[in-house]
């Protein structure tokens, strides 16, 4: 991590944990450090939602857990947002696969929950100042990964795919031409390294992140 300068006004922060003691624990910690400035906090997803597109703040620390959307759709739903929030995940990962979730769905950063609690003030200091802060993970993985590659419409319309829409059906629905779903499509179909629907289809159901689904259009 680089080096981290003293802020120069208080940083306004968010919490969202389904845990009371957890919440409260995190509260007391940024509520006495002079660096942060705590606006409010949540136990579910909907309430930090409605809580940060009223009064924005610059980072959100959340429970991937936190129901009842979970951190992955809470983050995905406000990164479309003007003033979104930069995201810093909170919680456990004894095999990694939070921290390389989180940072698909566009969080900034990853703290273990057993990791000592300077961690998530230098990592949300950090992000703070525009820094990306994750344990390790294999990056080569990441690019390989095909749907990492896919735009947020090419993401929805491989699920309306899913869902056995036809182009007819995905015209109307996407509210675009016919011509134009079959050039999304063919987009699609090159990016994951197949020919046809019905491989894409057998893609989405084996290679989607567990849990994973597409926001709206």
């Amino acid at each position: 991590m680089q080096a981290i300068d003293a802020p120069a006004a208080p940083i306004s922060v968010s919490l969202a944990d389904s845990n009371p003691l957890v919440l409260s624990a995190m509260s007391e910690l940024f509520d006495r450090d002079p660096r942060f400035s705590l606006v409010a906090t949540s136990a579910t997803a909907e309430g930090f939602l409605g809580m940060v597109m009223r009064v924005p703040v610059r980072i959100g620390v959340v429970d991937w857990n936190v129901p009842i959307l979970g951190g992955q759709k809470l983050i995905e739903v406000l990164r479309e947002q003007a003033n979104a929030p930069r995201f810093v995940v909170y919680g456990d990962d004894p095999k990694g696969e939070v921290a390389r979730q989180a940072m698909l769905s566009g969080a900034a950063g990853f703290v273990g929950r057993n990791t000592p609690v300077e961690k998530l003030l230098e990592t949300c200091l950090a992000v703070a100042q525009g820094q990306m802060v994750f344990p390790f993970l294999d990056i080569r993985e990441l690019q390989a990964d095909p749907i990492h590659s896919l735009t947020r419409r090419e993401r929805a319309l491989l699920e309306a795919l899913s869902q056995g829409l036809t182009n007819k059906d995905l015209a109307r629905d996407f509210e675009i031409s016919a011509n134009t779903v079959k050039f999304h499509l063919s987009n699609l179909f090159e990016k994951l390294g197949v020919s046809n629907r019905a491989q894409a289809i057998a893609f989405y159901y084996s290679s989607r992140l567990p849990g994973e689904r597409s926001q709206p259009r």
